[in-house]
């Protein structure tokens, strides 16, 4: 059974970091996807940064510059640091993961259960 389970989340004030982790569990065969969504009240849940299996990446224009995700192959692990933060970064951040795993060999897209992220003086 495939599990995604974040971590790092809390309270900053703006201007602040915060470093989110992603581990990814079970009988996985390979990676090709991971990424970091987020969804404040009210509002859809948006692409925040995804990194594929080949180190590229891609970033919500609002997170560019100071946003920066990356992935630890060997530790099944995605993070993202997070700088300058704002007021408007607040939300509840989730970690998405492509993957296909065994037992039998299956592909499937997996959510986490998410980890609140909180700017505010």
């Amino acid at each position: 059974q495939v599990q995604l389970v974040e971590s790092g989340g809390g309270l900053v004030q703006p201007g602040g970091s915060l470093r989110l982790s992603c581990v990814v569990s079970g009988t996985i065969f390979r990676i090709y996807r991971m990424g970091w969504y987020r969804q404040a009240p009210g509002k859809q849940r948006e692409l925040v940064a995804a990194i594929i299996s080949g180190g590229i990446t891609n970033y919500a224009e609002s997170t560019k510059g100071r946003f920066t995700i990356s992935r630890d192959n060997a530790k099944n692990t995605v993070y993202l640091q997070m700088n300058s933060l704002e007021s408007e970064d607040t939300a509840v951040y989730y970690c998405n993961a492509d993957l296909q795993s065994l037992g039998p060999l299956r592909s499937g897209n997996y959510w986490g259960q998410g980890t609140q992220v909180t700017v505010s003086l």
